[in-house]
């Protein structure tokens, strides 16, 4: 079996693909245990620094709000991804994806309000 060859650059760029990593163990995770019973127990996770205190949401929800995002604005669903999946800090993200720190954060701000609204009416 060959390996995937795998250059890090700097540890913003660990960061980042440790966070593609986090999300797809913890989605497929969330998938496995959802398809033990059809419907089974959903991995829940609490979204505080997204601005979701009341309660929980579902992981595969988020991911697909991730994907949605995704689809409407590249850029800012990588800044959430960086964020709360990676750890990075908004001058690491800022840095990672070539962008000034006011675009991250302003970046942040939308997709923070956009995934409240999108997550808290389902």
């Amino acid at each position: 079996m060959r390996r995937a060859s795998l250059t890090i650059n700097s540890e913003a760029h660990l960061a980042a693909a440790a966070a593609v990593a986090m999300r797809s163990v913890l989605v497929d995770r969330a998938r496995r245990s959802a398809a033990i019973k059809r419907g089974g127990s959903l991995t829940r996770v609490v979204l505080t620094e997204v601005g979701i205190e009341q309660g929980t949401i579902e992981l595969l929800a988020l991911d697909d709000a991730l994907k949605e995002l995704s689809s409407l604005h590249q850029r800012a669903a990588e800044v959430v991804h960086l964020r709360f999946f990676g750890g990075l800090e908004m001058q690491e993200i800022a840095t990672l994806l070539e962008i000034s720190q006011r675009t991250a954060e302003r970046d942040w701000r939308m997709a923070r309000a956009w995934l409240v609204e999108h997550l808290t009416r389902q």
